[in-house]
């Protein structure tokens, strides 16, 4: 059985310009050790986060956006690891900060891990691209997942990916209780738009959203150079769980943990028997697909 309630950190992570990949570990070691000392049993780290990495390689890798990909996509799994170690001598589940990975065809997709204290590890890719990524040659990803863990089924939703229902709502009715938002937008409308999907997905699943953005400018890199957003964890506003659907939101473009406690128990009362029936009201109305979307369950102990 899932627990009850759920403790969840969700960064305002600012990108930075590590000289060395010891660097870069030594700023994500402390990152999850101050997140963990909330006593969260769940990080979140946003969408692009891997990208800081290409700043230890000098100019020839981060000032070129190709090469950037190449060589964070390259990293990518020792940068997993790393998180899958720190996972567990902290004892919490980590959703990786995403970053560009290589197709056995060659082609680049967005994936995001959530890795557990048991070293399991689970990937969802982007779904949707944005025209940013069309121009950089970044594509979709295809399964849609959704994570059972020990402290929770989790769907992951990676930035713009949350801005359309249908995803989520396939997670949902695959089980997922909270749905995972990882996010990098270079502007103030952007976080927004990513936050009122995050909200519409809570809301209409009966189910928590945690959105986590990069912050701070990054002049060198011409993929995140601009970064503005707010943590937040969302809940539909409903009566005994949330006036506003906010559980807690954080200080715009600040560098900080936002954390709230997530009463899992209550969100699966309030599908049930809610002042309101969102979840279970979906299939009435006009136009209302029936699920054509495949997700495949994963299993991480």
């Amino acid at each position: 059985m899932h627990h009850k309630t759920l403790k969840v950190a969700s960064s305002q992570y600012p990108i930075g310009q590590p000289k060395t990949l010891a660097e870069w570990e030594e700023k994500i070691a402390l990152w999850v050790k101050n997140g963990a000392a909330t006593g969260a049993e769940l990080l979140v780290f946003p969408e692009y986060a891997a990208i800081e990495q290409a700043a230890c390689f000098g100019p020839e890798v981060y000032g070129d956006l190709q090469a950037t990909l190449t060589k964070v996509a390259e990293i990518k799994d020792q940068r997993v690891q790393f998180h899958v170690e720190l996972a567990k001598k902290h004892k919490v589940h980590i959703l990786v900060g995403s970053g560009p990975e290589k197709k056995a065809d060659g082609r680049f997709v967005n994936s995001a891990q959530l890795v557990t204290p048991n070293e399991t590890v689970g990937v969802q890719e982007k779904l949707i691209m944005t025209p940013f990524e069309h121009s950089w040659g970044v594509t979709a990803g295809k399964e849609v997942r959704v994570f059972e863990t020990a402290i929770g089924a989790f769907g992951i939703a990676i930035c713009y990916d949350s801005e359309f229902p249908l995803i989520a709502r396939a997670m949902a009715e695959a089980g997922a209780e909270v749905l995972l938002v990882p996010s990098c937008t270079e502007r103030v409308s952007g976080y927004h738009r990513v936050r009122t999907g995050s909200m519409a997905r809570a809301l209409e699943n009966t189910i928590a959203s945690v959105q986590s953005p990069t912050v701070g400018d990054a002049p060198w890199s011409p993929a995140v150079d601009f970064n503005a957003g707010a943590a937040g964890i969302y809940v539909p506003s409903e009566s005994g769980v949330s006036d506003t659907g906010v559980l807690a939101q954080g200080t715009l473009n600040a560098a900080e943990w936002v954390t709230a406690e997530i009463d899992i128990a209550r969100l699966r009362r309030v599908r049930e028997t809610g002042e309101m029936h969102n979840f279970g009201d979906w299939s009435i109305q006009p136009g209302a697909p029936t699920p054509k979307v495949a997700v495949e369950v994963v299993r991480l102990s």
